[in-house]
């Protein structure tokens, strides 16, 4: 007659798996996240934007110019989404990165001097 009650070296072994499974899903996420945002930091463009203190007063001016067209005058979204509070959803290299990189159609490709860039950011940052 067969045992129907497995042994406990057998049970383990699928749990086994399933747990080594999850660590290494878990690894390749956090170093997807945290692997990219490192690669960026070091990004000397990123760097050069974070190392300025911007200014909102100019970012505003530069955001009327090149960006209200689909974001709305008070960013509050057109053909764009709105920007009101974008700096709680993104960080200030999620915000930077967004901006240059053009990967959102139809938002261009726009990549300023860093101390443009840097009003632009405390700008966005301001939007509540």
């Amino acid at each position: 007659m067969t045992n129907p009650v497995p042994n406990i070296e057998e049970a383990e072994l699928p749990l086994r798996q399933l747990i080594v499974t999850a660590l290494l899903i878990g690894a390749a996420i956090a170093f997807s996240f945290f692997g990219v945002h490192a690669m960026e930091m070091r990004d000397p463009y990123i760097q050069q934007v974070l190392s300025v203190s911007g200014s909102p007063a100019q970012g505003h001016e530069i955001f009327q110019v090149n960006c209200a067209a689909c974001h709305g005058v008070d960013g509050d979204g057109v053909v764009g989404p709105s920007l009101k509070a974008v700096s709680d959803r993104k960080s200030r290299v999620g915000l930077i990165r967004q901006v240059i990189s053009g990967e959102t159609p139809p938002m261009p490709k726009f990549q300023p001097s860093p101390e443009v860039m840097a009003d632009l950011l405390a700008y966005l940052e301001s939007l509540k």
